[in-house]
């Protein structure tokens, strides 16, 4: 076995799901690169001793300043992770073949071609697989092809490898031609024993009747964990924090107090589910499933049994965040950095097949 820690930068990293998914399985991450300030405060401080630099990828300038940092420090890049701004990639919404966002990855081709990684992985939403007839997954694979790397894409589903959440994350990874073969990771969970919502959020306070809002209130665990997940979630922390609760319009308390476990706004008298047009409106998650996509913080999903949204610290829990894990930023930020990571074990699934291709590379 070698044990040899292989580096890490992560380009627009967010909270960095991704890459603590390649911290757990035993890399340095030792850059997180981003545009957003509060995510980078989460990074940082989630990370050991990594560090971020707050840099605008739209100018590819920036790109030489990751060069400087690693040049300085000695640094020699084993893998560069990211994942672009999906908007653009994402079938919700406007899907402009020009939007600048669905160009942004080339940011992470002109950094691969610089800085030199033995490996690159680029994830995304798995809709841009077949955006523009496939036009922009050719893209990506003819750029990274003729930096030199031998290009897969699949799409990985996160309730396979132990997340309790309903998530499709489409993965490309290329590896230098000098080294051996990539194998995607297979399913670690059996569809029968996929981790439900209920096993993942149980143990957590309920905060009925809690009016204390403030974003940095601690917690305590009021029962033990309930489930082999919540003992591995809970693992090197004593109390909550990042667990809130979200005041809602009475009315909004007494439809959602009508709809079942696991229902939604259809369960309503039909004169009150009439005037509800988006499909996943009042949605509660079903306690014994999986929960829907964690998103950024919209409030239609709703907490399988309370009457409320959950929390930032339950959406966390549903993405495979350890409860050690710490959101900082505002409470829409926290909600952003939590919806728009790569779930950690799905991270970490990654990352071990990754990590075989580098320990079997010669010397």
């Amino acid at each position: 076995m070698n044990n040899k820690k292989y580096t890490v930068v992560d380009l627009f990293c967010g909270a960095g799901g991704l890459s603590r998914g390649f911290l757990d399985a035993n890399f340095d991450v030792v850059l997180g690169v981003d545009f957003d300030a509060a995510a980078l405060q989460t990074f940082e401080a989630n990370h050991g001793f990594t560090k971020t630099m707050n840099l605008d990828l739209f100018n590819h300038d920036n790109i030489n300043k990751i060069k400087k940092y690693l040049d300085d420090n000695k640094i020699k890049l084993d893998v560069l992770v990211g994942g672009p701004p999906c908007q653009g990639f994402s079938l919700a919404g406007k899907r402009e073949e020009n939007d600048k966002r669905n160009i942004l990855y080339s940011a992470m081709v002109k950094t691969a071609k610089l800085l030199q990684p033995k490996i690159v992985v680029l994830e995304n939403v798995p809709g841009m697989l077949k955006l523009y007839d496939g036009k922009v997954a050719e893209r990506i694979k003819n750029d990274f092809t003729e930096l030199g790397y031998k290009v897969k894409a699949k799409v990985l589903y996160a309730p396979n490898f132990g997340v309790p959440q309903i998530r499709k994350r489409v993965v490309f990874v290329g590896v230098k031609e000098e080294l051996g073969d990539f194998s995607y990771p297979t399913p670690k969970v059996n569809p029968d024993d996929y981790v439900t919502c209920e096993q993942a959020i149980s143990d957590l306070p309920s905060l009925e009747n809690d009016n204390d809002y403030s974003l940095d209130k601690v917690r305590d665990y009021v029962t033990e964990p309930k489930s082999e997940y919540q003992k591995i979630m809970r693992k090197n922390s004593k109390n909550v924090k990042n667990h809130f609760p979200t005041k809602h319009a009475q009315k909004t308390i007494d439809n959602i107090s009508k709809i079942p476990d696991g229902g939604n706004y259809k369960d309503l008298p039909p004169e009150e589910s009439k005037k509800f047009k988006y499909h996943e409106s009042l949605t509660r998650y079903c306690s014994k499933k999986p929960s829907l996509t964690i998103d950024t913080g919209h409030r239609t999903h709703f907490h399988y049994k309370y009457n409320r949204i959950t929390s930032v610290r339950e959406n966390a829990r549903l993405q495979s965040f350890p409860d050690d894990f710490i959101f900082y930023g505002s409470k829409q930020q926290q909600y952003k950095q939590v919806g728009n990571a790569v779930p950690p074990l799905l991270g970490k699934a990654i990352a071990e097949k990754i990590k075989e291709v580098l320990d079997n590379e010669k010397v």
